[in-house]
């Protein structure tokens, strides 16, 4: 069986001038860590599409939240005389492990989807990768891309598109997101998706570029939904994400050099 190299989140992340990724530094110790804001202000990088719209509320995120709590309140019982306190915080300690279950499946089967367009197969994940790879393609009649793409933008934010071509015929930015679904009916695209794409196909140049979101189902493998975005949404979306970024550079007094 292939191995997994898990993707690292784009969430809390930065990039070089360059669009290189930054996401780590050696610390004072010799160890390695995660840059913070003050590495950031040394380094002059500039912060994540996804750092950037983790400034305003995800509601489908924090629903998603709600329902993992009260599914463990739902299952958990309840030691004898068990005190209030100690009850809620097994409550909360069971959702948080589910969920990190849950998001590390999410991971593997995302860069299972990323690598295919490298020419790697994981057995594991080969129904997850020919679902996704049948639909792109039923849909736009694309079957090469560049997978993990890279960029940082002169306004000062970056990111990493997980799959992107500049022809179609003016581009196709393609984010895939990772979810526990059975109804096709039932996924919907949100606006923090809508931005995130609006930023990346500007982020790369490509201002016309066609996006969408691919949901890729971790419960019925083979199972994917393409949310495809119109160009007004986008457009709108690009407007909202120039607004958190001007909202995350106040509240952060955060200015790149250019």
């Amino acid at each position: 069986m292939s191995t997994i190299v898990a993707r690292a989140a784009e969430s809390n992340h930065w990039y070089s001038r360059n669009g290189e990724p930054a996401y780590t530094v050696i610390g004072a110790n010799g160890k390695e860590r995660s840059t913070t804001l003050r590495d950031a202000r040394k380094m002059n990088l500039v912060p994540s599409v996804t750092t950037i719209i983790k400034s305003a509320a995800s509601p489908g995120l924090e629903a998603w939240k709600l329902n993992q709590m009260m599914l463990a309140a739902l299952t958990l019982p309840r030691i004898p005389e068990e005190p209030e306190e100690d009850f809620i915080a097994r409550i909360q300690r069971d959702s948080k492990e589910h969920a990190k279950m849950a998001a590390e499946r999410g991971t593997n089967v995302h860069t299972a989807i990323e690598n295919m367009y490298s020419g790697i197969m994981h057995a594991e994940f080969a129904d997850h990768q020919a679902g996704v790879y049948r639909e792109i393609e039923k849909e736009y009649g694309v079957t090469e891309f560049q997978p993990e793409k890279a960029f940082a933008h002169e306004l000062g934010f970056g990111g990493k598109i997980d799959l992107f071509t500049s022809k179609y015929p003016k581009g196709l930015v393609i984010d895939i997101k990772t979810k526990e679904f059975s109804d096709p009916s039932k996924v919907v695209g949100y606006d923090e998706h809508m931005m995130q794409l609006a930023a990346y196909r500007v982020g790369v140049d490509l201002p016309e570029a066609e996006c969408a979101n691919v949901f890729v189902s971790v419960t019925v493998p083979g199972l994917v939904v393409i949310h495809k975005w119109s160009q007004a949404d986008l457009a709108r979306g690009w407007v909202m994400f120039q607004s958190l970024l001007t909202f995350w550079k106040a509240k952060n007094q955060y200015e790149v050099v250019t």
